[in-house]
């Protein structure tokens, strides 16, 4: 008797030839959408959380727009908020306190980092790693920490800083003039290793070979580095310049929580960044302060070009490659 697992009713009758066709048709087209499908949610994000704000900045910044009111009340202005913005004196006046602070709190950045950067790359070998750090934590360090310690710093009265200078206190935070040095201090200081790791990162790349051979031609130290060191720093400093630019231009944080906005210096230390938040969000005039930051925007773009013609072509094309 035959096995009914064995007779030919059991056997299934095979698959039509345009089945299994679809089929393998079906799995091509799945390899070769799967790259596709794994990179989705980055453009997805990128798209909610990245492009669409942006583009809707721009067209916020041609309307007059209550966000209370919902999206219904965009009234269409055209550029009258960008003229009013560059009509506003406060927006000139937040423009060059932002201006200033890029410069008192910017040059210094470099202009420690760059032979502070060579001293630790020619002298330090074992402790390296160790003082780099040290130098790196307060630019990783919380800006809302960083600015909570430092008002209790520079505290009028109870302030470490007035305990160990002789006289009497000052008043770092209440008077127009100490207050705009304070922030910029703090600024410095955040970014000062940053600039470092920058710009020892670029100083590890140098050949020794350079270094022997100026020592064997009788070049001190402050030689090797005028003259070795600063003309191959050249990408480097492009770079570090640029970032430095686009950071102090946009500096918002440390203005914002050290100087409450209802003291007497508020507006002596207001930045642009500053001054576009108080629009938008104490004034409701989104439409303005979305004009704002265009604005802002295109400074940062012109001085950033500007940085580019400084250090020429061969600065920014090394940093490209």
């Amino acid at each position: 008797m035959t096995s009914p697992l064995t007779s030919e009713s059991a056997v299934a009758p095979p698959a039509p030839a345009h089945a299994s066709a679809s089929r393998a048709a079906w799995r091509r087209r799945a390899r070769k959408l799967a790259p596709y499908a794994f990179i989705a949610p980055f453009f997805v994000l990128f798209g909610v959380f990245g492009l669409f704000p942006l583009l809707f900045s721009i067209w916020l910044s041609l309307h007059q727009w209550d966000a209370a009111s919902g999206l219904a009340a965009m009234h269409w202005v055209g550029l009258e908020n960008y003229g009013y913005a560059i009509t506003d004196p406060w927006f000139s006046k937040s423009l060059l306190n932002t201006l200033w602070f890029a410069v008192a709190s910017g040059v210094p950045q470099h202009l420690v980092a760059l032979p502070l950067a060579f001293l630790i790359h020619m002298t330090l070998k074992r402790s390296r790693n160790f003082v780099v750090g040290a130098y790196f934590v307060p630019y990783v360090t919380s800006s809302v920490a960083i600015a909570l310690i430092f008002t209790t710093l520079f505290s009028k009265d109870y302030g470490v800083i007035n305990a160990m200078l002789p006289g009497p206190p000052i008043d770092w935070l209440g008077d127009k003039f100490w207050a705009r040095i304070t922030i910029a201090f703090v600024v410095f200081w955040r970014y000062l290793g940053w600039n470092v790791v920058l710009y020892l990162s670029a100083l590890q790349v140098i050949s020794g070979d350079l270094y022997e051979a100026a020592t064997l031609d009788g070049a001190s130290r402050w030689q090797q580095f005028r003259y070795v060191a600063l003309p191959l720093l050249k990408p480097m400093m492009f770079f570090a310049i640029t970032l430095t630019l686009i950071g102090n231009l946009q500096l918002f944080e440390e203005p914002f929580i050290l100087i409450p906005p209802d003291s007497g210096v508020a507006t002596s230390v207001m930045t642009t960044a500053t001054f576009m938040y108080r629009m938008a969000f104490s004034d409701g005039d989104f439409g303005t302060a979305s004009a704002v930051s265009w604005l802002l925007f295109f400074i940062i773009a012109a001085l950033t070009w500007g940085n580019a013609r400084l250090f020429g072509k061969e600065g920014a094309s090394d940093v490209a490659r």
